[in-house]
């Protein structure tokens, strides 16, 4: 489509807006590899890019309708303003501005300000109009001015209203199209009362549908992350939100759902966004997520877990034999490079007395767990252990074959109390690439977080406890 991209902060809402939250979307902004032509950061011709700096431009806009007749300073209270939306909802009215000063004197006027009265600037809307669009998503879309009081342009304080603002600064920057949310419908009409009144062109609009939350209600707060910030953190790929995003409102017309930004960039057209609102599945993020971590060079996917597990404090080096075996274990179960985290936990724990004294440990017991475990703990015990355990899983397999012969028992009656046993859980990877892995630590300092490792060596202490409290 050719085109600029231009970035422009709209902050003229001193409340909410501060340069650190700006910061925080520009940051967001370019982690998601959006780069843009023109903004605060880089400049350009059409600067400057903050509406907070703009502000002359806006007074000298408004000045200009005012002198025309086409806006008019207002000096009502907010007591007056209240007590006319009072009468308006008592006489079923709609709650628009039907003030005095709309029909007030030059000489009215002059006496307002020289008393030092506080003042706005309103639009004067013109009576019994239609004002139409033709909404790229939307089709005709048409109002009458009779919907609509006389709207402010620039507040007591001097700060412009929103609908001023991107009015004058699309038209002043060039913009051709706008695409936003159908919650800025109404703002449309004032915004096309502006263009008119100014004599500037009328972009091209597409309001499209809002993101539902799975409930159906708008996605607020309430529903988890709404800042990419969040899913940053959360461990989510730029790639995978902006493949997930682009799919909210919009598809090919194919059953294809991982796309890569460029084939999304290739593939976009206008004509293609939907009508009907998307909702935000999170579970479908998630599996999202997974597809282009898979994607991504198993060194690179890689990487980026091992230097979480260091920044949450779990592991003290990214680079260490003991990182890379243990996230290379757990990588074919991510969908978010956070995930490495608590799989890696689970590696590192032994919770023994806790899986034993599950309900579902009842049957591991029942059939004969005491013999297997006390197996492990003699071979522990005489060395054997360590000795298959230095040969790597083909030396766990050797072992627990034969221990499987001695003991004749084979398949889950073997497995599942050795994997207790030696693992404390009753689920996870293969038990001899686990201990694979945990041979793979050079030691207690590789783990940052004191604690979170248990040792062989304390692990066969706390089985050959419980087996002694156990006995039969």
């Amino acid at each position: 489509m050719g085109g600029k991209f231009i970035l422009r902060v709209e902050d003229t809402d001193t409340a909410r807006s501060t340069r650190a939250s700006e910061e925080a979307m520009v940051r967001d902004l370019k982690w998601l590899g959006l780069d843009w032509d023109e903004g605060p950061d880089v400049g350009g011709a059409c600067g400057p890019y903050r509406q907070s700096e703009r502000t002359a431009i806006y007074k000298e806009m408004a000045d200009k309708l005012v002198a025309e007749g086409k806006a008019y300073p207002c000096f009502c209270t907010d007591e007056e303003l209240e007590a006319m939306k009072k009468d308006a909802e008592e006489k079923k009215l709609p709650p628009i501005y039907r003030g005095k000063w709309a029909r007030a004197t030059a000489a009215e006027v002059e006496a307002a300000k020289a008393a030092g009265l506080p003042y706005c600037y309103r639009f004067r809307v013109p009576p019994n109009q239609e004002v139409k669009i033709s909404d790229l998503i939307r089709g005709e879309v048409a109002w009458n001015t009779d919907t609509l009081g006389d709207f402010v342009l620039l507040r007591s304080n001097g700060m412009p209203v929103y609908n001023f603002c991107v009015a004058v600064d699309d038209a002043l920057m060039g913009i051709t199209h706008v695409l936003r949310a159908e919650e800025h419908l109404p703002n449309t009409l004032r915004q096309m009362l502006i263009y008119q009144a100014l004599g500037f062109p009328v972009p091209t609009f597409g309001h499209v549908s809002l993101i539902l939350a799975p409930d159906k209600s708008k996605l607020s707060k309430r529903h988890g992350a709404t800042s990419v910030g969040e899913f940053r953190t959360q461990g989510y790929l730029a790639p995978a939100m902006i493949n997930f995003l682009s799919l909210l409102g919009w598809n090919d017309g194919t059953e294809q759902e991982i796309f890569t930004v460029d084939e999304l960039t290739t593939k976009f057209s206008l004509d293609r966004i939907t009508k009907s609102a998307a909702v935000f599945d999170k579970v479908k993020l998630g599996w999202m997520n997974g597809q282009h971590l898979k994607q991504l060079p198993e060194e690179e996917s890689g990487a980026m877990a091992a230097q979480h597990l260091v920044a949450c404090g779990l592991l003290a080096n990214a680079d260490s034999a003991f990182a890379r075996a243990a996230v290379k274990l757990v990588s074919k179960s991510m969908e978010l490079v956070t995930d490495a985290e608590p799989e890696v936990r689970k590696l590192l724990a032994y919770p023994l007395a806790e899986t034993l004294a599950a309900p579902e440990a009842k049957a591991v017991i029942d059939d004969g767990f005491a013999e297997v475990a006390g197996a492990v703990l003699a071979a522990h015990e005489s060395g054997e252990l360590a000795a298959a355990m230095a040969k790597g899983h083909e030396g766990y397999k050797a072992w627990i074959t034969a221990v499987g012969k001695a003991q004749k028992r084979k398949g889950k009656k073997l497995f599942m109390p050795a994997r207790v046993a030696l693992t404390g859980r009753m689920a996870g990877p293969d038990v001899g690439d686990q201990l694979e892995v945990l041979g793979a630590l050079a030691g207690p300092a590789d783990v940052a977080q004191a604690g979170a490792y248990v040792p062989l060596g304390e692990r066969m202490a706390e089985l050959k406890a419980w087996l002694e409290a156990h006995k039969q």
